[in-house]
Protein backbone atom coordinates (compact mmCIF):
# COMPACT_ATOMS: atom_id res chain seq x y z
CA UNK A 1 0.00 0.00 0.00
CA UNK A 2 0.88 3.58 -0.61
CA UNK A 3 -0.08 7.12 0.71
CA UNK A 4 -2.94 7.14 -2.16
CA UNK A 5 -3.62 3.96 -1.57
CA UNK A 6 -4.13 4.98 2.71
CA UNK A 7 -5.94 7.85 1.78
CA UNK A 8 -8.27 5.97 -0.31
CA UNK A 9 -9.06 3.44 2.61
CA UNK A 10 -9.87 6.38 4.52
CA UNK A 11 -11.93 8.08 1.90
CA UNK A 12 -14.27 4.60 1.70
CA UNK A 13 -14.20 4.01 5.87
CA UNK A 14 -15.24 7.68 6.39
CA UNK A 15 -19.04 7.33 6.64
CA UNK A 16 -18.77 4.13 9.05
CA UNK A 17 -15.92 5.75 10.91
CA UNK A 18 -17.92 8.65 11.61
CA UNK A 19 -20.77 6.01 13.07
CA UNK A 20 -18.44 4.38 15.47
CA UNK A 21 -18.68 5.08 19.31
CA UNK A 22 -15.56 6.15 21.43
CA UNK A 23 -14.49 2.95 22.97
CA UNK A 24 -13.35 4.72 26.07
CA UNK A 25 -15.23 7.75 26.19
CA UNK A 26 -14.14 8.42 29.93
CA UNK A 27 -10.46 7.54 28.71
CA UNK A 28 -10.67 10.49 25.70
CA UNK A 29 -13.10 12.97 28.06
CA UNK A 30 -9.71 12.55 30.26
CA UNK A 31 -7.68 13.24 27.20
CA UNK A 32 -9.52 16.36 26.12
CA UNK A 33 -9.57 17.91 29.74
CA UNK A 34 -5.83 17.32 30.24
CA UNK A 35 -5.51 19.05 26.36
CA UNK A 36 -7.24 22.12 27.31
CA UNK A 37 -5.24 22.59 31.03
CA UNK A 38 -2.19 22.96 28.46
CA UNK A 39 -3.80 25.59 26.10
CA UNK A 40 -4.29 29.06 25.98
CA UNK A 41 -7.27 31.45 24.88
CA UNK A 42 -5.16 33.36 22.94
CA UNK A 43 -3.76 30.22 21.21
CA UNK A 44 -3.20 28.79 17.42
CA UNK A 45 -3.94 25.39 17.56
CA UNK A 46 -3.41 22.60 13.89
CA UNK A 47 -4.61 19.44 14.51
CA UNK A 48 -3.16 16.71 12.64
CA UNK A 49 -5.11 13.80 11.21
CA UNK A 50 -8.41 15.22 12.67
CA UNK A 51 -10.59 12.72 11.39
CA UNK A 52 -14.38 13.88 11.21
CA UNK A 53 -13.67 16.62 13.59
CA UNK A 54 -14.70 15.31 16.57
CA UNK A 55 -12.07 16.28 18.73
CA UNK A 56 -11.98 19.88 16.89
CA UNK A 57 -15.40 20.54 17.40
CA UNK A 58 -14.76 20.14 21.43
CA UNK A 59 -11.19 22.00 21.96
CA UNK A 60 -11.59 25.02 18.92
CA UNK A 61 -14.15 27.39 20.89
CA UNK A 62 -11.42 27.74 23.76
CA UNK A 63 -8.38 29.04 21.86
CA UNK A 64 -8.04 32.16 19.26
CA UNK A 65 -7.41 29.66 16.10
CA UNK A 66 -7.60 26.28 15.21
CA UNK A 67 -6.93 24.42 12.14
CA UNK A 68 -7.89 20.56 12.08
CA UNK A 69 -6.10 18.85 9.02
CA UNK A 70 -6.47 15.09 7.28
CA UNK A 71 -5.49 13.48 4.32
CA UNK A 72 -9.21 12.31 3.31
CA UNK A 73 -11.19 14.75 1.89
CA UNK A 74 -13.98 12.55 2.82
CA UNK A 75 -13.13 12.75 6.29
CA UNK A 76 -13.08 16.62 6.02
CA UNK A 77 -16.20 16.58 4.01
CA UNK A 78 -17.92 14.82 7.53
CA UNK A 79 -15.98 17.25 9.64
CA UNK A 80 -17.50 20.36 7.30
CA UNK A 81 -20.81 19.08 8.11
CA UNK A 82 -20.74 18.55 11.52
CA UNK A 83 -19.38 22.35 11.65
CA UNK A 84 -22.58 23.56 9.63
CA UNK A 85 -24.34 22.43 12.29
CA UNK A 86 -22.42 23.75 15.21
CA UNK A 87 -20.35 26.66 13.99
CA UNK A 88 -17.27 27.67 15.66
CA UNK A 89 -15.64 31.15 14.41
CA UNK A 90 -12.25 30.07 15.32
CA UNK A 91 -12.38 26.51 13.86
CA UNK A 92 -11.43 25.65 10.31
CA UNK A 93 -10.86 22.31 8.56
CA UNK A 94 -8.56 21.83 5.47
CA UNK A 95 -7.07 18.37 3.56
CA UNK A 96 -3.43 18.48 4.00
CA UNK A 97 -0.82 16.69 5.57
CA UNK A 98 1.56 17.82 7.62
CA UNK A 99 4.60 18.33 4.73
CA UNK A 100 1.82 20.91 2.95
CA UNK A 101 1.18 22.40 6.26
CA UNK A 102 5.19 23.16 6.94
CA UNK A 103 5.32 24.80 3.80
CA UNK A 104 2.70 27.92 4.87
CA UNK A 105 4.40 30.81 6.80
CA UNK A 106 1.94 30.62 9.68
CA UNK A 107 2.78 29.21 12.63
CA UNK A 108 0.92 27.44 15.84
CA UNK A 109 1.61 27.50 19.35
CA UNK A 110 0.61 23.54 20.00
CA UNK A 111 0.37 21.03 17.49
CA UNK A 112 -2.08 18.31 18.23
CA UNK A 113 -2.31 14.76 16.44
CA UNK A 114 -4.82 12.11 18.40
CA UNK A 115 -4.13 8.29 17.05
CA UNK A 116 -2.01 9.67 13.95
CA UNK A 117 1.51 9.22 14.23
CA UNK A 118 1.17 5.22 13.71
CA UNK A 119 -0.93 6.29 10.53
CA UNK A 120 2.05 7.72 9.04
CA UNK A 121 4.92 6.65 6.71
CA UNK A 122 7.79 9.18 7.63
CA UNK A 123 7.41 9.43 11.09
CA UNK A 124 10.89 11.00 11.73
CA UNK A 125 10.06 13.65 8.84
CA UNK A 126 6.39 14.62 10.10
CA UNK A 127 7.93 14.79 13.45
CA UNK A 128 10.25 17.36 11.73
CA UNK A 129 7.76 19.26 9.82
CA UNK A 130 5.68 19.50 13.43
CA UNK A 131 9.09 21.32 15.06
CA UNK A 132 9.24 23.69 11.93
CA UNK A 133 5.96 24.79 12.61
CA UNK A 134 6.36 25.61 16.05
CA UNK A 135 8.02 28.43 18.25
CA UNK A 136 10.54 27.42 20.55
CA UNK A 137 8.76 26.36 23.69
CA UNK A 138 5.68 25.13 21.53
CA UNK A 139 3.69 21.79 22.52
CA UNK A 140 3.33 19.15 20.76
CA UNK A 141 0.79 16.74 22.08
CA UNK A 142 -0.31 13.54 21.15
CA UNK A 143 -1.67 10.23 21.82
CA UNK A 144 -0.76 7.02 19.87
CA UNK A 145 -1.06 3.59 19.92
CA UNK A 146 2.00 1.87 19.90
CA UNK A 147 1.30 -0.95 17.65
CA UNK A 148 4.62 -2.50 18.87
CA UNK A 149 3.13 -3.15 22.67
CA UNK A 150 0.28 -5.19 21.47
CA UNK A 151 -0.03 -8.62 21.41
CA UNK A 152 2.46 -10.87 18.92
CA UNK A 153 -1.07 -12.38 17.21
CA UNK A 154 -2.01 -9.11 16.28
CA UNK A 155 1.16 -7.34 15.52
CA UNK A 156 2.60 -10.09 13.08
CA UNK A 157 -0.53 -12.31 11.74
CA UNK A 158 -3.78 -10.29 11.93
CA UNK A 159 -3.07 -6.63 11.12
CA UNK A 160 -0.71 -7.77 7.90
CA UNK A 161 -3.38 -9.88 6.86
CA UNK A 162 -5.90 -7.45 6.99
CA UNK A 163 -3.75 -4.82 5.30
CA UNK A 164 -3.63 -6.98 2.53
CA UNK A 165 -6.78 -7.31 1.71
CA UNK A 166 -7.74 -3.56 2.27
CA UNK A 167 -9.06 -3.90 5.80
CA UNK A 168 -6.87 -2.00 7.37
CA UNK A 169 -4.41 1.02 6.22
CA UNK A 170 -0.98 1.31 7.26
CA UNK A 171 0.31 1.47 10.84
CA UNK A 172 3.63 2.13 11.87
CA UNK A 173 5.01 -0.77 14.73
CA UNK A 174 6.79 1.12 17.71
CA UNK A 175 7.00 0.67 21.58
CA UNK A 176 6.40 3.83 23.55
CA UNK A 177 10.01 3.89 24.41
CA UNK A 178 10.96 4.04 20.59
CA UNK A 179 8.03 6.77 20.20
CA UNK A 180 10.08 8.82 22.88
CA UNK A 181 12.97 8.72 20.85
CA UNK A 182 12.00 9.68 17.69
CA UNK A 183 10.00 13.20 19.46
CA UNK A 184 13.16 13.74 21.27
CA UNK A 185 15.37 13.14 17.93
CA UNK A 186 12.98 15.56 16.25
CA UNK A 187 14.30 18.41 18.37
CA UNK A 188 11.56 17.93 21.41
CA UNK A 189 11.87 17.45 25.24
CA UNK A 190 8.88 15.18 26.48
CA UNK A 191 7.51 16.86 29.40
CA UNK A 192 5.09 13.74 30.26
CA UNK A 193 4.32 10.32 29.29
CA UNK A 194 0.57 9.64 30.87
CA UNK A 195 -2.14 6.55 30.43
CA UNK A 196 -5.30 8.05 30.23
CA UNK A 197 -7.31 4.59 30.12
CA UNK A 198 -10.24 4.21 32.57
CA UNK A 199 -10.97 0.45 31.57
CA UNK A 200 -8.79 -2.16 30.61
CA UNK A 201 -5.16 -1.96 28.74
CA UNK A 202 -4.08 0.58 26.74
CA UNK A 203 -0.90 1.30 24.59
CA UNK A 204 -1.79 4.62 23.59
CA UNK A 205 0.36 7.21 25.61
CA UNK A 206 -0.38 10.81 25.64
CA UNK A 207 2.23 12.75 25.48
CA UNK A 208 3.46 16.22 26.10
CA UNK A 209 6.63 17.66 24.57
CA UNK A 210 8.17 20.92 23.84
CA UNK A 211 10.32 22.43 21.53
CA UNK A 212 13.96 23.05 22.24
Amino acid sequence: MTISSDTRFWDRAARKYAKGAIADQAGYERTLGRTLALLNAGDRVLELGCGTGTTALRLAGKVHDYLATDVSAEMIAIARERYGAEPIPSLSFRVATAEAIATDPARFNAVLGFNYLHLIRDLPGTLRHVHHLLPTGGLFISKTPCVGEMKPLIRLALLPAMRAIGKAPHAGVFRVSELAEQISAAGFDILATENHASKGDDNRPYIVARKR
